[in-house]
Parts: structure tokens; sequence; C-alpha cells
């Protein structure tokens, strides 16, 4: 049975990266009272790869919100260090890391951004997780790890972290009264919700995927809707009846970019993956596992 060492795996999306590995692999997981991802070096990491001998290592981590030195530690450095110790002690094993849509910045309305498409970041965030892409890609490129990045887009369902723009929603919406008001940023923005769910799978196929043509790969449902479709939807699950006020100023990561889709072809074809939950599940599962 493959081994596969997921770390960030007690994370929303890690989580159920887990799930969805279970049934096919042996798996390690290991807590921050294991391994402290931002505070330990090299050395330490390999220790962690000698002692699990994984068939592939799954990076779920990262961080969306924080002083640049923040996110450049837990984005860029994490990634850094795990190359080098991948390579050092388990060059043959597949490393799956999962990256952002914000790696593309301003994308032209109606467009589909496409992994080969120019990235342009406008956040602190967006660079440092394409700056930790392209770690990933200069050590492929040089035969040192047989690395691969995820670019999930916006994800969703159970488990919603607070720190989304639908999950700060969620947890209004539970403190509100049914006819009562809420006060949230801007929502004209279209955004490509995909289920948390889907992610899962496609780092589950990315895992047991013999060779992989690609470097990138997009993870996305491939279509844009207005994050105000997205708010009504969770809405209408939580029974809220009252009015929405987009009176906050919009989150500093996304304020930017007003338009995201993602083309999904390179992942289908490469991974024989796509999307099998729509919006309204999405939503309807975020906000009943939020009430449980």
């Amino acid at each position: 049975m493959t081994t596969v060492l997921v770390l960030g795996g007690s994370g929303f999306i890690g989580g159920h990266v887990r799930a969805a590995l279970r049934p096919h692999a042996a798996l390690v997981c290991p807590g921050r009272r294991d391994v402290d991802l931002v505070a330990c070096d090299v050395d330490e990491l390999a220790a962690l790869l000698r002692a699990a001998r994984p068939d592939a290592v799954v990076a779920c981590t990262g961080r969306l919100d924080g002083r640049a030195d923040e996110l450049v530690a837990a984005n860029v450095s994490v990634t850094a260090k795990l190359v080098e110790a991948v390579a050092a002690e388990a060059p043959g094993a597949r490393l799956v890391r999962i990256g952002s849509a914000g790696e593309y910045g301003p994308v032209p309305h109606g467009h589909a951004a496409a992994e080969s498409d120019d990235a342009r970041p406008v956040s602190e965030y967006g660079l440092t997780h394409l700056t930790a892409t392209r770690l990933v890609e200069l050590a492929a490129a040089a035969g040192r790890v047989d690395g691969v990045t995820l670019r999930v887009f916006n994800p969703i369902g159970p488990g919603l972290s607070a720190d989304t723009v639908l999950g700060r929603v969620a947890t209004l919406l539970r403190r509100a009264t049914p006819g009562g008001r809420i006060t949230v940023g801007p929502l004209s923005a279209h955004r490509d919700f995909v289920d948390v769910r889907d992610v899962a799978a496609a780092v589950a196929a990315a895992v047991r995927a013999p060779w992989l043509p690609q470097r990138v790969y997009n993870v996305a449902s491939g279509r844009a809707v207005p994050v105000r479709e997205a708010v009504r939807l969770m809405a209408e699950a939580a029974g809220f009846t009252g009015a929405v006020r987009e009176d906050q100023p919009a989150p500093r990561r996304s304020a930017a970019v007003d338009w995201m889709c993602g083309d999904i072809s390179r992942a289908a074809r490469d991974l024989g993956w796509g999307p099998s939950y729509d919006l309204a599940e999405s939503v309807k599962a975020s906000w009943a596992a939020m009430g449980a």
C-alpha cells in the first residue's frame, strides 16, 4: 500500500484530503506538536521523511492572512524547506502542494484562467503562493523532486474556514436573528467556488497518477458566479430572511480582482479529474456542518 505523508492534515482542506486518501493509502499525519513547519529546519523535516519513508508527500499548509514576513515564512520558506528535505531523503516521492488562484492576479472578465496564462498576483498572499509554486517547478525541472502544485480556487464545503468570505458570512448568520441584518463587504465580484471534497479528490488523483506531464493544475469548478449569489444560497440554507448590507471593506488580498474563473481542462485531461458538487450542494453542506 502507498504511504502518504500529509502535512496540514488537521486543516480544512487537509482533513478532507485524509478522508479521500485513507481507503487507498497508509497515512502519516504529524501535527504541529510533532513538527512546527514554520519554526523547524530542513534537518528536522528530513528526519520526519526518513521515519515515514513516504511514496508521496502532500502539503496542505499555508497562511491566508498576516504580515508579509508571516506569509513568506508560512508559504515560501516552508515550501523551500520541504523541497530540500524531499530531494535529500525521498527523491522518488511525489510532492503535491496546495497552491492558490491568488497566484493569477487580475483576470479579464469572462476569461477562464489557464495554467499557461501569465501570473501577476496583486497581494502578498498571492505572491508568496506563486513563489512557492515556482520553487516546486524549478526543483522538478532540475529532476530533484517529482513535484506538482494544485492551484485551488475558492474552496467551500464542510468545515469551511471562517477566514473566507462565505465562512465569515456563515458566522454572522449563526449570530443573527432570522429577520435581522448582517453587514459584509462588497459582494459583486465573481468567484469560482469549488467543493473541498472535489479538491481532495484532485489531490488523490495527483498522488495516484503514474506520471504527470505538467507541474501546475487548476482545481476549480470551471464556473464563475457572483459572490452575492453564494451568499444568497447561504442565507437560504440558514433560513435567514433579513437584510444583507454590503458596507464593510473588501479583503485586501482579493479586492483588486473582480473576476476569477478557472480553466480545468488540463486536470481533466491529465488527472481524469472533474468537479462533482454544484454550488448549492456545497453551500448547504457548509452550513449543515457549521450547525453540527
